[in-house]
């Protein structure tokens, strides 16, 4: 499946770059964007499978357009910047990117990385993983279990659980004996009834829920 990616990074040349990098790999760039507020103009007119977008950008940052692409559904967001600074981590978690990789991937993990998120899976750079995680461990733990993770029902806590634990769809389909197709819909009805964003952001709730040790 050829995916159409939205390039949106204030560098031409990082750009260029980029277009090359991913045009080799049944990836097809249809536009790009020098900042945020033109990242948003461009996904409500081409419809792009992904954005790629940078962090720090003039006027509109990649964070907040990040927030208006999630909000009005226009596509998936897969953040690619330089900074691994928690703030720009987490910032992209809550405004609903469904990845984040460093400018220094390889090649072959960008290919992956944006084929995964066009999948409606997860992607996280390897550097920021285990902050993520030690991130999650120290949260405090809620006096009560939460009220909207205690109405799903047992599939959908198995569901939640393995997205704790990072598990892809197929995963998922694997580990439960489902169709993948079924899992997809069992994810969607789960961020839906969690009123989540993204599968890290559940994957969030899972992990302070304790439930990804189930």
């Amino acid at each position: 499946m050829t995916v159409r990616v939205l390039v949106a990074d204030d560098h031409a040349a990082i750009r260029a770059g980029l277009r090359a990098l991913l045009e080799s790999a049944d990836i097809e760039v249809v536009g790009e964007a020098a900042d945020g507020a033109t990242a948003v103009r461009n996904a409500r007119a081409l419809r792009p499978d992904v954005v790629l977008m940078d962090v720090r950008m003039p006027g509109t940052d990649g964070i907040d357009a990040t927030r208006t692409i999630v909000a009005e559904a226009l596509a998936e967001v897969l953040v690619l910047t330089t900074f691994d600074l928690d703030e720009y981590v987490f910032g992209a978690v809550r405004a609903g990117a469904a990845g984040f990789l460093l400018k220094s991937a390889s090649a072959g993990a960008l290919h992956a990385a944006v084929h995964a998120v066009a999948r409606g899976e997860g992607a996280l750079a390897p550097e920021v993983t285990r902050r993520m995680l030690d991130a999650f461990r120290t949260a405090a733990a809620p006096a009560e279990p939460d009220p909207v993770i205690a109405e799903l029902t047992e599939r959908e806590r198995e569901v939640l659980a393995g997205l704790g634990r990072g598990l892809s769809n197929a995963d998922l389909a694997g580990e439960l004996g489902i169709s993948e197709s079924t899992a997809k819909t069992h994810v969607s009805r789960v961020l839906g009834k969690l009123g989540v964003a993204s599968r890290m952001e559940a994957a969030v709730l899972a992990r302070r829920a304790a439930l990804d040790e189930m």
